[in-house]
């Protein structure tokens, strides 16, 4: 049932308006009950990186990070843990990705909601990565013609 890779679902639902993962995430918070595990967060994190020559580690700066871990019940009594840490600064953001992970991954009712969510956000992802490979194509510069003109003046 859940077909999408774990890590995709932040992907997936970042690429679709926030208001549009909200509103599944609050719906379905109605049909549920939700408990937070802890309380959402958001902060800041420090991004570490390894130097390729040296290997020293370095931090490379700051980055927002939000985080929520719930627990979905369903009335039928059963229930899913679900979480999410996400590049972010809206720890409501994350509170609701984390309800969405719960129900998707455990195929709670209402999971066929999130999975119609996340193949949209998929095609979003689709649509992001084709566009940028039109500009990417539009903007490529031919050399060949350069040294072509360069001959002639020599000339």
């Amino acid at each position: 049932m859940t077909d999408i890779p774990a890590t995709e679902l932040p992907r997936r639902l970042s690429a679709l308006p926030p208001a549009e993962v909200q509103g599944l995430a609050d719906a379905l918070g109605r049909e549920h009950t939700v408990q937070d595990v802890v309380l959402p967060q958001s902060g800041l994190g420090l991004l570490k990186l390894r130097d390729g020559a040296l290997h020293d580690a370095y931090y490379l700066g700051e980055v927002p990070l939000a985080r929520a871990q719930v627990i979905v019940r369903a009335g039928t009594g059963r229930e899913a843990e679900g979480g999410a840490l996400i590049l972010d600064d809206r720890a409501q953001q994350a509170r609701s990705f984390a309800i969405l992970d719960a129900v998707y991954r455990a195929g709670l009712p209402g999971c066929e909601r999130v999975r119609d969510l996340l193949a949209r956000g998929g095609a979003a992802l689709v649509r992001e990565e084709r566009d940028r490979r039109s500009l990417a194509a539009a903007t490529k510069v031919d050399f060949a013609l350069l040294s072509s003109s360069l001959e002639e003046e020599d000339e």
